[in-house]
Order: C-alpha cells, then sequence, then structure tokens
C-alpha cells in the first residue's frame, strides 16, 4: 500500500457563474521514502493539489488515502488531527513566530499535540540539531540569514516525525547559494527516510529530487524518474 493513493481527483471552485477545475481527475500514488517535485505552470493545480495532499482543503470529488485513511471523507477535526500527525509543512515565507526564539518555534507543533513542556523541549533542540542549529536555539528569526530561518522551518516541520514532509516553494525567497544548501539539506532528509513533496517552479530545484510530476490544467501531464536518477 502506497502512503499517498489519490485517485479521479477533483477540485472545482465556483468563481461567480464560472467553474473553475483547478484538479481534473488526478491519480497520483506516492511510496514512503520518496522524494518528488510537483511541477508546473501557474494556474496548473499545483497548489491546489498541494493543499489537499496537506489536508488544508477538501476535494470536491475522487478519493485520497494517507496511510490508508481515505481524507476525503474526514470532518475538520479528523483533518487538523492528521495535519498534526503526519504532515511537516515547508513555506516559501517561513511563517515563524519573530518573538520566539528558534527552539520555540519549533516546539509548536508539539504544544498542539499535546506533549509536556520537558519532552517538547528536548525534541525541538533534537530537531534544530539535524538542521545544523544546535548552536542556534535561542535566536529570534531576526537574528537570524534566510537560510538559516528557512532550516527553523524545516525543524518545525520535522519534529513531529511526519508521514511527508511538503515543502511549498522552499527555496522562492532564498538567494541561489543558500538555495543550494536548503536542497543539500532536504537531499539529505531523503537519504535517512523522509517522504518528501516538494512543490516548485524552478527546473534547476526540481532536477535535485528523483521524481518529477508535471501538471497543465489540472491534469498530470507527465510523471518520470529524474535524469539525476542513476
Amino acid at each position: 500500500m502506497a502512503l499517498i493513493e489519490i485517485r479521479e481527483l477533483r477540485k472545482i471552485y465556483q468563481m461567480g457563474t464560472e467553474e473553475v477545475h483547478a484538479l481534473d481527475g488526478v491519480d497520483l500514488d506516492v511510496e514512503r521514502g520518496e522524494y518528488l517535485a510537483v511541477m508546473g505552470a501557474s494556474g496548473s493545480g499545483k497548489s491546489t493539489l498541494m493543499n489537499l495532499i496537506g489536508c488544508l482543503d477538501t476535494p470536491t470529488s475522487g478519493q485520497y488515502h494517507l496511510n490508508g485513511a481515505p481524507v476525503e471523507e474526514m470532518d475538520d477535526e479528523a483533518l487538523a488531527a492528521v495535519r498534526n500527525r503526519e504532515i511537516g509543512f515547508v513555506f516559501q515565507t517561513f511563517n515563524l513566530l519573530p518573538r520566539t526564539s528558534a527552539l520555540e518555534n519549533v516546539e509548536l507543533p508539539l504544544i498542539y499535540a499535546g506533549k509536556g513542556r520537558k519532552e517538547r523541549r528536548a525534541q525541538a533542540r533534537e530537531a534544530l540539531e539535524k538542521v545544523g542549529l544546535g548552536d542556534r536555539v535561542d535566536h529570534r528569526p531576526n537574528e537570524l540569514s534566510g537560510g538559516q530561518r528557512q532550516r527553523v522551518a524545516i525543524a518545525r516541520a520535522l519534529v513531529n516525525d511526519p508521514s511527508i514532509l511538503l515543502a511549498d516553494e522552499p527555496t522562492g525567497n532564498l538567494d541561489s547559494a543558500t538555495s543550494f544548501e536548503i536542497m543539500d539539506l532536504f537531499d539529505q532528509l531523503s537519504a535517512a527516510g523522509n517522504t518528501i513533496v516538494l512543490v516548485t517552479h524552478e527546473a534547476d530545484i526540481a532536477t535535485r529530487t528523483r521524481r518529477q510530476v508535471v501538471l497543465r490544467d489540472g491534469k498530470v501531464l507527465s510523471d518520470r524518474a529524474t535524469a539525476a536518477v542513476r
């Protein structure tokens, strides 16, 4: 059984009198430990697919099973529980709380999960060490570089040991040298067995993954192994 099983997934938005088919019958399987990029032009459906995989939205029709559970049948409370337990999010804009330390930012998902303070602190510190920021735990976001802030965001995404790491344009706000460092980190996380789904419009970023899924007009245009795979 695949970690993600998607069949005939559709998402229709009503824009006035017009229906917009953001996703139009997508089929997709993602196995545990896979590292793939979802690509496509603006309006292709990649952000909609990301939101559905991340349980931030629900499909109009079709099936989405995550770890065997039928996501399309879940209510808001169940979706929130899945998001916290199964999915780690990394965003282009970092989404860090500016007035709290790196450690406190990474702790947030554990607070929602009901973990005690001592356990939270230990897990958050370990996650920051994994991304090379063990010496920056007390720094606030404005005391960190863009690359360091994204590392804090990645540590936060990893702290609950999620089934999937979802990264939405994770290098979009970074210069090319820092982007390379962040992609090196994703490579390491993939090698450690993490399942990573990365949304990007940058071809050079996508080539770092092991599989590229290209969307066009809400449909899967292509799904292939990257040239980097030997």
